[in-house]
């Protein structure tokens, strides 16, 4: 299976437990490549995958089914934003010739935050360099985007507008010109 998966899925359950028999379920009944599968804050559990849409709806789906009443909330991207995965992992670096505005989104679920993500970065010309999600920050998750103020403006917007839709916007900001000791974890 690739590194670039045209699909990304999600579950989030309540039980610890639970996760481990969703994570088998979801990874038995698909070609799927398991991305994440962690506790994360308030005592809950995520499990992410890639691959192609097909595999990734049924993975989910069969995630879903066995979760019962486990189940927080499920999500699956069809034609996922490339610049997801990477900004998930945390594998994204900067060049100083990259960095203009900073646009930070704040959800309070991390399938919130993954559908932000992906409808900021298909908005405009900016780009995804963090996506964290859930860990020691209470559940919740947060991005990080840079490029030209009306690119980082036009995406903002667009994620907090998917975001909340669902009910789960904390908070948007742009930065127009933020000091470069804002960048200093990522060049």
């Amino acid at each position: 299976m690739p590194d670039i998966y045209n699909a990304i899925g999600m579950i989030e359950l309540s039980s610890i437990a639970t996760g481990y028999t969703v994570q088998d379920a979801m990874l038995k009944a698909a070609d799927v490549k398991l991305l994440v599968a962690r506790t994360i804050c308030s005592g809950k559990y995520m499990v992410l995958c890639g691959g192609d849409v097909a595999a990734v709806t049924a993975s989910v789906g069969a995630g879903a089914d066995a979760a019962g009443r486990g189940l927080i909330d499920r999500l699956v991207i069809p034609n996922v934003h490339p610049q997801v995965f990477p900004a998930l992992a945390g594998t994204v670096e900067l060049k100083h010739d990259t960095v203009g505005a900073l646009g930070i989104l704040e959800s309070f679920s991390v399938v919130a935050g993954i559908q932000g993500a992906d409808a900021a970065v298909k908005t405009s010309d900016v780009t995804l360099f963090r996506l964290h999600a859930a860990m020691a920050i209470g559940g919740k998750a947060y991005m990080l985007l840079t490029g030209s103020v009306a690119d980082v403006t036009a995406a903002v917007e667009a994620g907090a507008q998917t975001i909340g839709e669902l009910g789960m916007l904390v908070s948007k900001q742009v930065i127009p010109r933020p000091r470069a000791e804002l960048f200093r974890d990522f060049i």
